[in-house]
């Protein structure tokens, strides 16, 4: 990547943050260091960031209430990339449904946290383009239009909404509890509301073409594939 990207990273281990920092250092890349969480807020609050490496465990507050933090306030909102010890499903879909963009588990290889932080910015990126393309499938924003194949999607408002959200996400994945507060916040009609209007949207984004673009993760949510 050519541009000078700017990364927060939030970590008290101090030989795991010093060899990170050095690493993405060496790699071009402007790193602000915060061992607490208190310390991340006041970088945030003075500077903007391409991604946050944020450790989920800090001595002051929990990573989650920091992602939390980020993607309730911040804007333009980075992506964050959590890194933890634990890697079972329920901890990964708590970090998921705190808005959390990407998770490495710990330990893990320097070069696989860079290829997760590209990845990152590179979605960002992708997504300030006024029109976005995931494979057969092409969405914009700003005119309200999805199209697959040339085709124009006849979506409901709701409909519109999910595809928005997993759109934003891609390529990764978004809970279903994500999906519920964003669209219906507290007032989801009943429990099975998301489950109906993911089938209408199938209906519509896969059903006239060949191969299915909407994916169910088992255990976390949904997410498009191309």
């Amino acid at each position: 990547m050519n541009e000078k990207v700017r990364l927060l990273l939030v970590e008290d281990t101090k030989d795991l943050a010093a060899e990170i920092y050095d690493f993405l250092e060496a790699q071009g890349m402007e790193v602000d260091y915060a061992a607490t969480g208190k310390q991340a807020m006041l970088l945030m609050s003075d500077h903007r960031y391409d991604v946050i490496i944020l450790d989920i465990m800090l001595p002051d507050m929990s990573g989650i209430e920091i992602c939390q933090f980020v993607k309730s306030t911040l804007d333009p909102t980075p992506p964050v990339l959590m890194l933890t010890a634990r890697d079972s499903i329920q901890d990964k879909i708590v970090g998921f449904d705190a808005g959390t963009d990407d998770y490495l588990t710990k330990p893990f290889d320097s070069h696989e946290l860079l290829i997760r932080c590209k990845a990152l910015m590179r979605r960002q990126q992708l997504h300030k383009a006024q029109n976005v393309t995931i494979g057969e499938l092409s969405f914009n924003d700003k005119q309200q239009v999805a199209t697959r194949n040339g085709c124009e999607l006849k979506l409901s408002s709701t409909s519109y909404t999910i595809l928005r959200i997993l759109v934003k996400a891609y390529p990764n994945a978004v809970s279903r509890r994500e999906i519920i507060d964003k669209v219906w916040g507290d007032d989801l009609p009943d429990s099975d509301a998301l489950r109906s209007h993911i089938y209408t949207l199938r209906q519509v984004v896969d059903k006239p073409f060949e191969t299915e673009m909407i994916k169910t993760i088992h255990g976390i949510g949904f997410k498009l594939s191309v």
